[in-house]
């Protein structure tokens, strides 16, 4: 498929370190699957996981956002590929559950945009996989 240029690459930064992960760490879920089409992909690689599709994506989140008090992703290092509409960032995820316990995680995510939404997710999780 052809990719119609679309977002430029500070608005690709935007998407998918404000607007998604804003959301993320809000545990914003409406404003968090907006992010993403209907038909999206989002694979954990380094655990082989996939969810298929808004409702995978929404019960993913679901359970993410139930399992910690806090989400924290910060530290980002933004790679575009403007006219791809790609981005790929490494940054550190802080999460901390009900009983203070912290789990900090270096990952990296992939993402292929199309229209302004996430058509493909790719993370790899340098911990175990909290994305289940």
């Amino acid at each position: 498929m052809q990719y119609e240029p679309g977002l430029s690459r500070d608005e690709l930064i935007e998407l998918a370190t404000k607007t998604y992960f804003g959301n993320v760490d809000a545990k914003n879920m409406e404003a968090t699957l907006d992010c993403f089409h209907d038909g999206a992909l989002f694979c954990v690689q380094t655990d082989f996981t996939r969810h298929s599709g808004k409702e995978e994506i929404r019960r993913m989140f679901e359970d993410f956002f139930s399992a910690y008090e806090t989400i924290i992703h910060r530290d980002f290092n933004c790679t575009v590929d403007e006219a791809n509409g790609r981005i790929a960032a490494s940054f550190v995820a802080e999460l901390t559950d009900a009983d203070g316990n912290v789990t900090l995680l270096n990952n990296i995510n992939f993402w292929r945009v199309r229209d302004g939404k996430f058509q493909e997710v790719y993370v790899y999780m340098s911990g175990a996989n909290v994305l289940v």
